[in-house]
């Protein structure tokens, strides 16, 4: 099984910026769309951004104009750049990867999560 890592979780404060990042323990296998999720206690996971190998990408109505997300070519390794954070963008995030298109679920693989935490 394919393993992901991700680095760059923390503390910032209410307007900062932040950069996460998620790399595969291969970057042979498929792992076409690759994205994250964040998850806080009593909650289910969300989407909160995607994209595929093709560059197509998806942001949760949340963090659309705050985040961006970029994967660099022909690896399967991600990011995540957040700014103008808010307390609500606080949680656990996952990094996922899965062989199929932009919305095509959440099967596949995960990473481990790393905290972030937005505080004044």
């Amino acid at each position: 099984q394919v393993q992901l890592v991700e680095s760059g979780g923390g503390l910032v404060q209410i307007g900062g910026s932040l950069s996460l990042s998620c790399a595969a323990s291969s970057d042979t296998i498929c792992l076409s769309t690759m994205g994250w999720y964040r998850q806080t206690p009593g909650k289910e996971r969300e989407l909160v951004a995607a994209i595929t190998s093709g560059h197509s990408t998806y942001y949760a109505d949340s963090v659309k104009g705050r985040f961006a997300i970029s994967r660099d070519n022909g690896k399967n390794t991600v990011h995540l750049k957040m700014s103008s954070l808010k307390s609500a963008d606080t949680g656990v995030y996952y990094c996922h990867g899965r062989c199929g298109g932009l919305l095509s679920g959440n099967t596949g693989s995960w990473g481990q999560g790393t905290q972030v935490t937005v505080s004044s």
